[in-house]
């Protein structure tokens, strides 16, 4: 895909859309796939930039206090002795204990310095190492497409287009939860790209996403919990991978009170999906969460901290290898910083991906890293799984 068709092709389909910025993309987007692997693979796209350095805090790292003097650090959990979990993520805690939760700190996509919430997301979905290099498929399709056999299965789309991840030639199937909207996420992403170079439209429209996020649809059940729900539903069935995005991760301001409320619906959404699969199916389960960037290691005037590079990833399930942190920490010192304002990336969130399908599927890693994720360079196993 290239970036130009892709702005074109959102601005004419957004045209006709009539819509109110009051409402949220609720109906967040959910695939899933048949495959012939027993373990189960479940990737979350968190829109927005998460900020990894605050998720997972580097306490260990002397100048990490002095870059965030306003923004709160007290209540976070030990989790080696060097980084430390934010309180937010609390019930998440026995699944480290239990070694059915891991990080991968500063990583990245090859995307750098433009730092457009547009462009990152395009490039995190499509795997490859640039834009505009005519790719039009995500890299959960391609994988789907090097697996004989791989069918659909039965799902349901509710207004919306599949997540780019898994667009592609392989059949895929949709589902969205009802909820009451008065904006398509079409005409949200047009709307949010509008405002994106005008700084306090765009955090009152990434402030009132993250609300919505965490709402309530017509059935009155929050829509990240029946995502979860159905999702688990479908997992212990034919369905192999599933697939959705959680919003509300643009904290330019107000950081402190913002995040955890994300923080919050990751959570619900990964204990909802462990309650839903039951223990046999969650002990064969891989959750990979990833963003499109992370946020600047400073932070801003506004209590918050605006885009980055260097991000992290989340991992948590009974098939991965958890109770670890996975990184070449670069440090925090400004000349270790990318372009002395970003948490350096060592590590390109791509390799995470990928070892996590060749664990998971048995897929060749010379296929991984010329069809899957063109250009990528797997590296030695980090050993993610279990």
């Amino acid at each position: 895909m290239t970036d130009r068709l892709s702005r074109r092709q959102l601005l004419t389909r957004a045209s006709a859309i009539g819509c109110s910025l009051a409402a949220s993309p609720l109906l967040t987007r959910m695939t899933f796939a048949q495959a012939p692997w027993d373990t189960r693979l479940v990737v979350i796209i968190l829109r927005g930039g998460m900020d990894g350095l605050d998720v997972v805090r580097p306490m260990g790292d002397p100048a990490y206090a002095a870059l965030r003097p306003g923004l709160r650090t007290d209540g976070a959990m030990d989790l080696d002795g060097y980084f430390a979990l934010h309180p937010a993520l609390a019930g998440l805690m026995p699944l480290w204990r239990q070694q059915e939760l891991s990080f991968v700190h500063a990583v990245s996509t090859p995307y750098r310095d433009k730092r457009s919430h547009f462009d990152g997301q395009d490039l995190l979905e499509a795997g490859t190492a640039e834009l505009g290099d005519g790719t039009r498929d995500g890299w959960l399709n391609r994988l789907l497409q090097q697996i004989p056999g791989a069918g659909r299965d039965t799902a349901y789309a509710i207004g919306t287009t599949p997540l780019p991840v898994l667009e592609g030639a392989a059949p895929v199937s949709n589902w969205a939860p009802e909820a009451n909207l008065k904006i398509s996420p079409q005409a949200m992403r047009l709307a949010a790209l509008v405002m994106e170079e005008d700084p306090a439209l765009h955090r009152a429209l990434a402030e009132a996403e993250m609300l919505a996020e965490t709402g309530m649809n017509e059935k009155g059940g929050r829509a990240h919990h029946q995502i979860a729900r159905y999702a688990a539903g479908r997992l212990r069935g034919d369905a192999r991978i599933a697939a959705f995005s959680l919003g509300g991760w643009d904290t330019h301001r107000a950081q402190s009170r913002v995040l955890p409320r994300s923080l919050a619906t990751l959570q619900d959404s990964i204990l909802t999906l462990k309650d839903g699969l039951g223990a046999d199916i969650w002990g064969k389960t891989a959750i990979l969460a990833m963003t499109e960037f992370g946020r600047t290691a400073r932070e801003n005037g506004a209590g918050g901290t605006d885009h980055g590079t260097g991000g992290l990833a989340i991992l948590a399930g009974g098939a991965i290898r958890g109770g670890q942190v996975s990184t070449r920490w670069p440090g925090l010192e400004e000349a270790d910083l990318y372009e002395r304002r970003d948490l350096m990336p060592t590590g390109d969130v791509r390799a995470t991906a990928a070892w996590m399908l060749r664990g998971i599927t048995g897929v060749n890693g010379n296929i991984l890293e010329n069809s899957v994720f063109p250009g990528l360079d797997m590296g030695s196993d980090p050993g993610l799984l279990a």
